[in-house]
């Protein structure tokens, strides 16, 4: 099995900043991607940002050029860098790791949640 955490949400005022962390923990070999999605109130669970093991990153519209994902592949940690947060950024967080072997499969964190007020 694999665990992962959350840690770093909270409550910050809109232009502000926010670090999220997630590490991974258990008996894996490998994970091939690591990534955030969010989920507000009322809507889908939408993609944030993913990374691959090779540093390949892809980002969300909505926050290119705030948001930095960035992983450290030896502590099998990613990190979610948000800068500029608008309230509309306001949602649970959600941690993913994706294609982890030898289960080849995702898993998901229990969540951390963002505030963001104006």
């Amino acid at each position: 099995q694999v665990q992962l955490v959350e840690s770093g949400g909270g409550l910050v005022q809109a232009g502000g900043s926010l670090r999220l962390s997630c590490a991974a923990s258990g008996r894996f070999f490998s994970i091939n991607a690591m990534g955030w999605y969010r989920q507000a109130p009322g809507k889908q669970r939408e993609l944030v940002a993913t990374v691959t093991t090779g540093g390949t990153t892809n980002y969300a519209d909505s926050v290119k050029g705030r948001f930095t994902i960035s992983r450290d592949n030896v502590k099998n940690t990613v990190y979610l860098q948000m800068n500029s947060l608008k309230p509309e950024d306001t949602a649970l967080y959600y941690c993913n790791a994706h294609g982890v072997a030898p289960f080849n499969r995702d898993y998901w964190g229990q969540g951390t949640q963002v505030t963001v007020s104006s």
